[in-house]
């Protein structure tokens, strides 16, 4: 059966695309639910008599209006970041084709060199240079990859890193409100809250171990470590305000 790679080459990028939304994922639903349940708990460790003194309403006004609001602020940090990394790539990649055009020798003897910390010895190194400058841009990408060190932002979309950041940071930091919405606001509902934040953390670990193929542990452990401290640190400075 004859296997038609250009599909396949396809599905590949698309599973990478689909990996790079991952980071976005990871990074605004891990800052999404440290944020919105440090407000819960920083209401729970300043109610004078435990979880029970809080109002389920001021819970919900505060951590739904910060929720938004850092989801805003993280969605549109991330569309400038993407976008500041992309247009400096390109800048810099019209450098290097300009050098390339410019004064050929010096790049050459620049792609030598890096041919040679890579392992080849001179004599390859110098025909694997000569048949590389046949292909301007193959030795360009090669420039910005290896002397540069800078990866490919051509096909970045600034405006879907963005809104990743965005959907990720509402969607994971909405979890540790979730009891709030449906219980009254007792010393049960503030450890449902809990609860919920640490599965919310499970998954978030989960889905970056699926994205980095690291260790599950690891990945699951940090993830809920950093959060927990997050938490912590958020409850005491509540309950040392609160008195």
């Amino acid at each position: 059966m004859d296997i038609d790679w250009s599909d396949h080459r396809r599905t590949a990028h698309q599973l990478g695309q689909m990996q790079e939304f991952l980071k976005q994922i990871v990074y605004g639903g891990n800052d999404g639910i440290v944020t919105t349940f440090a407000i819960v708990a920083g209401f729970a460790g300043a109610a004078a008599e435990g979880a029970a003194q809080i109002g389920a309403l001021a819970v919900l006004v505060f951590g739904l209006a910060n929720l938004f609001a850092d989801a805003v602020s993280m969605g549109l940090g991330e569309f400038l970041s993407t976008r500041s990394q992309r247009d400096l790539y390109m800048q810099q990649r019209r450098r290097e084709l300009h050098e390339l055009a410019t004064n050929p020798d010096q790049e050459r003897r620049e792609l030598m060199q890096m041919l040679t910390e890579r392992g080849l010895d001179r004599a390859s190194a110098d025909a694997a240079a000569d048949l590389l400058l046949t292909s301007p841009e193959l030795v360009v990408d090669m420039m910005m990859s290896y002397e540069l060190e800078m990866p490919d932002m051509r096909n970045g979309s600034p405006a879907l890193d963005g809104l990743m950041t965005f959907l990720s940071f509402v969607l994971f930091g909405a979890v540790p409100l979730i009891p709030y919405f449906l219980l009254d606001p007792t010393n049960l509902t503030f450890y449902l809250s809990v609860g919920a934040t640490a599965l919310a953390l499970i998954a978030l670990g989960v889905l970056r171990w699926w994205s980095t193929h690291e260790s599950l542990y690891r990945c699951v452990g940090e993830t809920v470590l950093v959060g927990g401290v997050c938490a912590t640190v958020a409850f005491a400075v509540g309950a040392i305000v609160g008195g």
